[in-house]
């Protein structure tokens, strides 16, 4: 579930310093947006959105609160543009892959990273998105995918959010995951080990043969319930799968 939203701050003052267009601060020397932004996101990779808060990233900086806001005007503008910037870390190769199932998994691998490396960008909503150089520039890249490919642009459009659905759907059970680890201080292969004689003993195959015979294989394979890079990428194929079914599709008519 979301705990913030993008774009839930003034859109024009998002804006302004997205693509710094604003007059420019005169605060102190030792201050900037980028200086403030980096912290920002080291604050909330190592600790999470809730612990972000601008006091927080002043004391982290060494600066008085209202320091910040002589470039920042809130947190909710400050969350914008902490995720402007980490969309640009995904990789933009000059020569990506030849082919476009090559240059999608690439995109879909590259933001299934981005999620697991900043965990915090899957509490926030991004359906009113602000958008600022960092968005747009990695839109346009991961559109370019599809160039060649004769599909109508709502549906390129569609196709492109579906392949960074899934790879935001994996990488928050893969997040969970982590978390539940952390939490617990057990892997689940520890727990599912400390408890299989329990589940074993509820598991009946008689009764659910099924569930039994396919739970009791997933769970060899993966040592748990679930496995977040098998099952991010047999999906990812089964989705490249079904656009290469719509493409073939497209060609014949």
């Amino acid at each position: 579930m979301a705990t913030e939203f993008s774009g839930g701050g003034d859109p024009a003052r998002s804006l302004a310093l997205l693509w710094r267009t604003g007059d420019g601060a005169r605060g102190r020397s030792d201050l900037s947006v980028d200086r403030i932004v980096a912290m920002a996101v080291e604050l909330a990779d190592s600790a999470g959105l809730a612990a972000l808060s601008m006091r927080r990233v002043a004391d982290r900086l060494g600066v008085g609160t209202m320091s910040l806001y002589t470039y920042v005007p809130g947190k909710a503008e400050l969350i914008d543009v902490m995720l402007d910037t980490v969309y640009g870390e995904t990789a933009r190769p000059e020569d990506p892959a030849e082919h476009w199932r090559g240059r999608l998994t690439g995109i879909a691998r590259e933001n299934f990273a981005l999620y697991r490396r900043h965990p915090w960008m899957l509490q926030v909503a991004t359906g009113r998105a602000v958008l600022g150089p960092g968005a747009i520039a990695k839109y346009d890249f991961e559109l370019r995918a599809f160039d060649g490919l004769g599909l109508p642009d709502v549906e390129t459009d569609a196709l492109l959010t579906l392949v960074l659905g899934h790879a935001e759907a994996a990488a928050r059970r893969s997040v969970e995951m982590a978390e539940t680890e952390r939490r617990s201080g057990m892997s689940d292969e520890q727990w599912w080990q400390a408890n299989v004689a329990l589940l074993g003993r509820l598991l009946d195959p008689d009764r659910y043969p099924v569930a039994a015979r396919v739970g009791s294989a997933a769970g060899q394979r993966h040592g748990a319930a679930y496995g977040p890079e098998h099952h991010f990428e047999f999906g990812l194929a089964r989705i490249l799968d079904g656009i290469e079914a719509l493409i073939s599709s497209a060609r014949r008519s």
